[in-house]
């Protein structure tokens, strides 16, 4: 008989239990975080998927994360920054990030261009790539501006939420 330790575990915690505590990666903070750090952080993810869904090792897990609507690593830290992002656009977040992002169309210096007319973010320069590009005003703005125009038009967060996610489960499951 096979000791399976995954069967033990199953039955310690409710499923909601065990669906609750495997969410909590994918946080804005590791925007920028080496793809090494990633590929740990997905294969932890990829375990508790299994747990979730009482699967065995040897199984494939792309569909197991496709059954559970669970995005990827990088593109839940992306869902996470765009999210903030919306806030902040939308005044539903602090002051002290909402600061970090500015319209281009706000930008006196750029009202003339065509980028003006559309809803994207000025990504301010930075001088080292390591920790510069992972501050939250730039990281957060490459994001948003990747968006599709349908996805940031939206006119409220849970319909963000909503064209976001699936742009970015089709994205991450090839769709």
């Amino acid at each position: 008989m096979r000791y399976n330790t995954d069967y033990r575990i199953n039955n310690r915690f409710s499923n909601t239990y065990r669906t609750t505590v495997t969410h909590i990666f994918g946080s804005a903070t590791l925007a920028g975080v080496a793809n090494n750090q990633l590929d740990r952080l997905q294969s932890v993810m990829n375990a508790a998927a299994r747990l979730v869904c009482s699967a065995r090792k040897c199984d494939h897990i792309t569909p197991l994360l496709h059954d559970l609507h669970w995005l990827r690593v990088p593109q839940r830290i992306e869902f996470k920054l765009a999210v903030l992002a919306f806030r902040c656009l939308h005044g539903m977040a602090p002051p002290y990030l909402a600061r970090e992002l500015r319209r281009v169309a706000d930008m006196d210096s750029r009202w003339r261009l065509h980028s003006a007319s559309t809803l994207e973010l000025n990504i301010p320069p930075t001088r080292r790539v390591t920790i510069g590009d992972r501050a939250f005003g730039v990281a957060a703005a490459r994001v948003w501006n990747s968006l599709s125009s349908d996805v940031t038009a939206s006119p409220s967060l849970s319909v963000f939420k909503r064209r976001l996610k699936t742009s970015l489960f089709s994205h991450s499951f090839d769709i």
